[in-house]
C-alpha cells in the first residue's frame, strides 16, 4: 500500500492539460532567438574590450579597463543559453528529428550545436563539451579548445550532409513552423553551415600548420552569395521580450557612447575619406559633430554638454516612447547572426594571406559594398531617423582609392580588418573580438609598419587583476562554475585572478 501510494503521488507530475512531448520543430524558435540575441547581451561587455563603445561614469569601469565583475554573471549570457536554453532541449530536438528522419531539422540542430561550441570556446577558451549533458554528473570537466574547434567542424560536416538530403520526412512547411530566420529553407541553412565552417577555419591564422586559406575561400564561396542570404531575426516588438535587445524600449544601452576609435575609422582621420555610413550608424553630438569618448578618460572629460556624443538612439537620454531611433538600435531592427559582408571580408583576408591579391580585392570590395546596402536596409526596418545612403554617395566612396585601391597589390590587412570591424560593429561582437585577439590588438601591418587596427590603444589603467596584461578570454559563468564546479576550474587554472588574460589556444602556438 505504501509503494502504491508513492507511485500515485508521483503521477501528479503528469500534466493532463498539456503535452508531455512536443513536436520536434517547436523546440526551435526560442533557440533561434537566443542564437541571435544572447551575443548582444554579452556584447555590452565584449564591446568595451573591443572599444566599440564605452560606459562613461564617475570612474573607469571594469570592462573598459579589460577587467571583469567578480561574483557576477555579467559576460555569461551565451554560457547560460548554450548549456541551459539550448541544453537538453537541443538534445531532445535532435534525437526526435533523427528518429523521425527529419534530416533538415536535424541539420539545423547540428548547426545550432556547432554555433554554441564555437561562440563559447571563442569567448572562454576551455569549455565543457563531453560531459555537458550527462545527467549522472554534478561536476563537469573542461575540454581543451583544440577539441572544441574539431567538434565544431565535425558537427558542421554532419549538418552539411543532412541539409543536403531530400529523403525521409524532409519538409519545408514543417521546418518553417519553428524557423523564424529562413522560413524552413534548408538551402539557406546549408549556406549558413558552410559560412560557420569558414569562420571556424579562418581563426587558425596564428597556427600556420592548421590554417588553409584555400579551404576558407572555398567554404565562403559555398556560403552566402548576396545580402539576400543574411541570417536575420525579426523582432515583432509586441512586448518587451520580443523587441530588439538594443531598442530604446529595452533600455539596455542608453548610457553607452561610441569611442573615438570607431569614429576615427569613419571620419577621415585614419583613411582620409569620410565614410557615408558614419552618419547612419553613429550618433552625433547635440552640436551635430561626430565625436567619441576615450575609455581612459573618466566620464565625458572636458566635453561640454553640446559636444558630448548622444546615445545610439540619437538622444542625450532615453528618447520618448515612439520617437524614431537609429540603425541597429530600434525596437524592430532585424538583428543578424551572419552576413554576406562578414563572409566576404573573411574571404578577402584568406586570399590576401594566400597571396592572391586580385581575389582579395574583389572580395573586399564586395564586403564594403554589401555593408553599405546592409546599413540602408537596417535603417528601413523601423522607420529610423536617418536618410538612406544614396547611390551617388556609395559610388563616390567606393571610387576612393584610399578605401578601394585601384591596384590589388596596394590592398592592406589594415583596410580589410578595419572595414570588417565597421561591418561587425554593434552586432558581431564574438567575431570582432576574435579578430582583434588574432592580431593581439596592436600587431603591425607589414605593408605599412603601422597597427592593423589604426589608433587602437590598450587601456592605460588596466584592471588590477590583469597584472598589466590585456584580456584574452572571459571567465566561465560565475553562478554555474565558481559556485558549483570550482574543482574543475582549478584544474584549468580558472581560479587564478588573472585567468582572463591567458591567451586562447587558437592564437597561441606555444600551447600544445
Amino acid at each position: 500500500m505504501v509503494f502504491s501510494a508513492c507511485s500515485d503521488y508521483l503521477d501528479v507530475n503528469t500534466n493532463p492539460n498539456g503535452p508531455q512531448s512536443v513536436s520536434a520543430n517547436l523546440y526551435l524558435p526560442p533557440m533561434l532567438h537566443w542564437m541571435v540575441t544572447s551575443p548582444q547581451y554579452d556584447g555590452r561587455f565584449v564591446g568595451r574590450y573591443t572599444q566599440q563603445w564605452t560606459l562613461p561614469g564617475t570612474s573607469l569601469s571594469t570592462w573598459d579597463r579589460m577587467g571583469y565583475d567578480p561574483g557576477s554573471d555579467n559576460g555569461g549570457q551565451q554560457w547560460r543559453d548554450v548549456y541551459w536554453s539550448f541544453g537538453q532541449n537541443l538534445v531532445d530536438m535532435n534525437t526526435k528529428a533523427q528518429a523521425q528522419q527529419r534530416w533538415d531539422l536535424l541539420g539545423v540542430g547540428q548547426v545550432l550545436k556547432a554555433w554554441g561550441w564555437q561562440v563559447l570556446t571563442d569567448l572562454h577558451g576551455e569549455i565543457i563539451i563531453k560531459e555537458a549533458t550527462d545527467p549522472t554528473r554534478t561536476a563537469f570537466d573542461y575540454d581543451p579548445q583544440k577539441f572544441a574547434y574539431e567538434e565544431v567542424q565535425r558537427l558542421l560536416n554532419q549538418a552539411i550532409v543532412n541539409l543536403g538530403r531530400t529523403d525521409g520526412l524532409v519538409d519545408q512547411t514543417y521546418l518553417a513552423r519553428g524557423d523564424h530566420i529562413y522560413n524552413g529553407d534548408r538551402s539557406k541553412w546549408l549556406k549558413y553551415a558552410y559560412g560557420l565552417l569558414a569562420i571556424n577555419m579562418s581563426h587558425y591564422t596564428d597556427r600556420p600548420s592548421l590554417y588553409n586559406p584555400d579551404s576558407v575561400i572555398k567554404l565562403v564561396d559555398k556560403s552566402f552569395t548576396s545580402n539576400a542570404d543574411d541570417a536575420l531575426l525579426a523582432y515583432p516588438a509586441t512586448n518587451n521580450d520580443d523587441m530588439n535587445f538594443w531598442g530604446p524600449t529595452r533600455d539596455n544601452i542608453t548610457n553607452y557612447r561610441q569611442t573615438q576609435f570607431v569614429v576615427n575609422l569613419m571620419n577621415g582621420t585614419d583613411f582620409g575619406v569620410v565614410d557615408p555610413r558614419m552618419s547612419r550608424m553613429l550618433a552625433p553630438a547635440p552640436d551635430s559633430q561626430y565625436r567619441g569618448l576615450d575609455p581612459n578618460v573618466v566620464g565625458f572629460g572636458a566635453l561640454t554638454a553640446s559636444q558630448r556624443p548622444n546615445n545610439f538612439y540619437g538622444y542625450p537620454t532615453l528618447p520618448p516612447s515612439g520617437a524614431p531611433s537609429r540603425y541597429l538600435f530600434a525596437n524592430k531592427t532585424k538583428m543578424p547572426a551572419m552576413t554576406y559582408a562578414e563572409l566576404q571580408f573573411i574571404k578577402a583576408e584568406a586570399a590576401f594571406r594566400k597571396g592572391d591579391k586580385v581575389t582579395a580585392l574583389a572580395a573586399y570590395r564586395n564586403g564594403v559594398s554589401a555593408h553599405i546596402d546592409f546599413v540602408n536596409a537596417r535603417n528601413l526596418d523601423d522607420n529610423q531617423a536617418v536618410t538612406q545612403i544614396s547611390a551617388a554617395e556609395k559610388a563616390a566612396f567606393l571610387a576612393s582609392p584610399q578605401i578601394i585601391p585601384t591596384d590589388p597589390n596596394l590592398l592592406t590587412l589594415t583596410q580589410i580588418m578595419s572595414q570588417k570591424y565597421i561591418a561587425l560593429w554593434a552586432w558581431g561582437h564574438n567575431e570582432l573580438w576574435m579578430d582583434m585577439r588574432r592580431f593581439h590588438y596592436t600587431d603591425v601591418d607589414p605593408a605599412t609598419a603601422n597597427q592593423v587596427y589604426p589608433g587602437f590603444r590598450i587601456p592605460t589603467a588596466l584592471y588590477p587583476d590583469n597584472g598589466g596584461l590585456p584580456v584574452y578570454r572571459i571567465r566561465p559563468r560565475y553562478n554555474s562554475e565558481y559556485v558549483w564546479n570550482f574543482a574543475a576550474l582549478q584544474a584549468i587554472g580558472a581560479d587564478k585572478a588573472n585567468y582572463h588574460t591567458k591567451p586562447l589556444w587558437i592564437i597561441d602556438p606555444s600551447q600544445p
